[in-house]
């Protein structure tokens, strides 16, 4: 069950690229919590998924030799929802459906699978620590940084609105 949890049942073995595979899954995910409990309920639900991630993972790489196994993919959930919070937060304050903002949605999911693959800075000092912590906080600091990227680009996009 904790493996099953970690890989997000037969999602995480899906190839190429599993982590990739959990980000898109991510955000259909993000979109349903959205919709039943606005922004609130997506950032609680992230919050679970990173303690739970944690535990999950550290249990299920406890005996194992590899580090961040590549089927392990809760932690892309956790950093995709994280990049999409200001989607579901700007599309709540707007009264807006969550798909409205689909250039945001695409930006999220962009920005974090670039930061969770290249891991500058932060990312890859998350990435380089052991155990549970370095899978789950590598995912969780790329979320942010693209939550950002989001943040940035959306007020580029709606700069000439704000300044007539």
């Amino acid at each position: 069950m904790i493996r099953a949890l970690c890989t997000l049942g037969p999602i995480g073995h899906l190839r190429p690229a599993p982590g990739t595979w959990g980000s898109a899954v991510a955000i259909p995910l993000a979109w349903g919590l959205h919709a039943l409990g606005g922004f609130a309920l997506l950032a609680l639900a992230t919050g679970v998924v990173t303690l739970l991630g944690w535990w999950a993972v550290g249990r299920a790489t406890q005996d194992s030799a590899e580090k961040d196994p590549s089927e392990i993919i809760i932690d892309e959930v956790a950093g995709q929802w994280i990049a999409l919070w200001p989607v579901s937060l700007g599309a709540q304050m707007a009264g807006a459906d969550f798909w409205a903002l689909w250039p945001g949605v695409v930006t999220a999911f962009v920005a974090f699978r670039l930061f969770d693959i290249w891991k500058p800075g932060p990312v890859g000092w998350a990435d380089r620590q052991p155990g549970a912590f370095g899978v789950m906080a590598d995912d969780v600091i790329a979320g942010w940084i693209a939550a950002l990227v989001v943040v940035v680009f959306a007020v580029l996009a709606h700069l000439p609105r704000i300044m007539a």
